[in-house]
């Protein structure tokens, strides 16, 4: 077991809507879709035409810059329709089920293949996505050399899942997908909560890391940093707990197992809750299930509420996704909504505001941004949220004018836009930071590499 993690920087934001512990069988689904935007800098070039009936598993599109990866259909049906926007960049590709047929994969020997074989079966299956790599946050490079492999079971964001929970029935798959792991990675880290780790806590053939602290403790890259940080031409993988189960299912049966269970939260839910489907569900068939009025004016978010991906109510469940969050819109603004004594019921970190005097309460929150963009100037409050050795501003500023030295220098390769999530609550300059890592990123890909 490692030392562990803990750190004091952070916050926790309190929210209305937790998902109940309950999980609802849900595993039909009239429509389901893969969006390619889901692996960041990837383009897609798709292998079938709309019209064609495809097997559960098989390839419908690949990766333009590395043919080797392909991206499978996580259900037996017709594609329906390839949604196109400007310049005919693929947003979707829909397909809607039918039948039960899926291509088979020969998996009764895994335990006596080599690594070379191993990363062979991930790709030719369709497993291959669900492995990230850091630097960038892309999918990972199937011929690179990582020095260690990152899952975090402590989702520390706002009304996240808990994947105790969520994968309790899951203990097997998960432990037999960390032991086909095994074989690409020098080092697996298993990180949970410091005082409760689950079964977790006992699974072998990885590093158990206790977490301790505040969001975004729960992160990879504040984990990656403290375990084993970036230096340059340095890789590490990552993946999520779910899709781990998922490739111990596949090694089981032999199918692509496109397995994901969903907390459908937040204050607008009527009824918050687990729910079990597969990857690229229609969001309104889950709303429905957790008894949400599409009828409102709600936001609706693939992801939790600092970080997550705006979507509709007919959008479609992310890649990655085990949360879906729906809060009001905030369409109406406060009168005199600076001054800290009037209608004040929204978290903040800001003693200007009286939310602090309310302890441990949980607050109903919209989408109201409370104020427009403004100067960027030091105050301070990145500092107190960003658990990393990284300045925050001056990483933001390097990224704002494009200055690739300054930039390495400041810890881009150890960032995510997630990770800046926290930062965009709580500065007062309402900047999108997000955004500006994001496309300081993409600028590293295309000059970098």
């Amino acid at each position: 077991m490692s030392k562990g993690i803990r750190t004091r920087k952070g916050a926790t934001i309190s929210l209305n809507g937790e998902a109940e512990k309950i999980i609802k069988e849900y595993t039909s689904s009239s429509s389901v879709a893969i969006q390619p935007d889901d692996f960041f800098a990837m383009t897609p070039k798709l292998l079938v035409k709309e019209g064609t009936v495809v097997e559960k598993g098989a390839p419908i599109f690949f990766d333009k810059n590395k043919p080797e990866i392909q991206f499978v259909s996580p259900v037996a049906g017709k594609l329906t329709q390839v949604l196109r926007g400007a310049k005919r960049k693929i947003l979707a590709l829909v397909l809607t089920p039918e039948g039960d047929k899926a291509v088979k994969h020969k998996t009764t020997q895994w335990e006596k293949l080599n690594r070379e074989e191993a990363i062979r079966l991930l790709l030719d299956s369709g497993n291959w996505p669900f492995l990230g790599q850091r630097p960038y946050g892309v999918v990972a490079n199937p011929k690179a050399d990582p020095k260690a492999l990152f899952i975090s079971t402590f989702a520390s964001a706002p009304l996240e899942v808990d994947f105790d929970f969520l994968l309790k029935n899951n203990k097997e798959e998960f432990q037999r997908g960390i032991n086909f792991l095994s074989k690409l990675v020098p080092e697996i880290f298993l990180s949970a909560e410091a005082s409760f780790g689950g079964f977790f806590e006992n699974i072998e053939n990885a590093t158990y890391v206790p977490v301790k602290g505040q969001h975004p403790v729960g992160n990879l890259s504040v984990q990656i940093h403290q375990l084993a940080p970036l230096n340059m031409g340095e890789t590490v993988w990552t993946i999520r707990p779910e899709d781990v189960v998922n490739i111990g299912v596949f090694l089981e049966t032999g199918e692509f197992s496109a397995q994901r269970t969903v907390a459908v939260a937040g204050s607008a839910v009527g009824a918050p809750q687990y729910i079990k489907t597969i990857i690229g569900t229609q969001l309104s068939e889950l709303l429905d299930q957790a008894e949400v009025d599409q009828n409102l004016a709600n936001r609706y978010i693939n992801g939790d509420v600092l970080s997550g991906t705006a979507t509709t109510e007919n959008g479609y469940l992310g890649y990655f996704n085990n949360l879906v969050t729906v809060i009001p819109e905030g369409n109406e603004y406060r009168i005199f909504g600076w001054l800290p004594f009037l209608d004040n019921h929204i978290p903040s970190l800001s003693k200007t505001s009286l939310a602090w005097l309310f302890g441990k309460k949980k607050f109903d929150v919209n989408t109201n941004l409370n104020g427009e963009e403004r100067a960027l100037v030091v105050t301070g409050e990145m500092e107190r949220v960003f658990p990393m050795d990284i300045f925050p501003m001056q990483l933001i500023k390097a990224c704002m004018t494009g200055d690739i030295e300054k930039m390495e220098a400041l810890g881009i390769y150890e960032v995510v836009p997630e990770d800046f999530g926290l930062v965009d609550y709580v500065n007062t300059s309402k900047i999108e930071a997000q955004e500006i890592i994001k496309d300081a990123l993409t600028l590293m890909i295309k000059e970098v590499g």
